[in-house]
């Protein structure tokens, strides 16, 4: 199961610059394996548009949610207080932490576009960014 970043489908979902190769590596993606997200994404991604279509179109794409476990909280907020202790910009939020907990640990992979940030804080996390496959 791989896990997908609410800026992927933010692009995907409301066309943006992007969506071409959103869409296709999530298409691509689904043919490995089921898709899942998360509660933390969703909110994400429903603060761009109406809740309740983006939720079928979710559903009519596959995507299964899969809510955060106690262990990925609990980890997202250890990765959040290293990184402000390393002097980490206020731009990154917990959301930001918690998304990337959640695939490490609950899931096979994150396709994303920040790619840096995910690979430096979530090591070991298979990290899949669209268009370059």
């Amino acid at each position: 199961m791989i896990a997908v970043d609410s800026s992927v489908l933010v692009d995907m979902l409301f066309a943006g610059p992007n969506a071409e190769a959103s869409a296709q590596t999530l298409s691509e993606t689904a043919q490995v394996g089921p898709l899942a997200i998360s509660e933390v994404a969703l909110a994400e991604i429903c603060a761009h548009g109406d809740s309740e279509t983006t939720r079928k179109t979710l559903a009519s794409l596959g995507f299964i949610f899969l809510p955060l476990t106690e262990s990925a909280a609990i980890r997202a907020g250890e990765m959040s207080k290293r990184y402000r202790k390393n002097g980490g910009t206020r731009s990154r939020i917990i959301a930001d932490f918690l998304i990337g907990a959640h695939a490490l640990m609950q899931c096979d992979g994150l396709v994303t576009y920040d790619t840096g940030f995910h690979r430096d804080y979530f090591k070991g996390l298979k990290v899949i960014v669209p268009g370059e496959q």
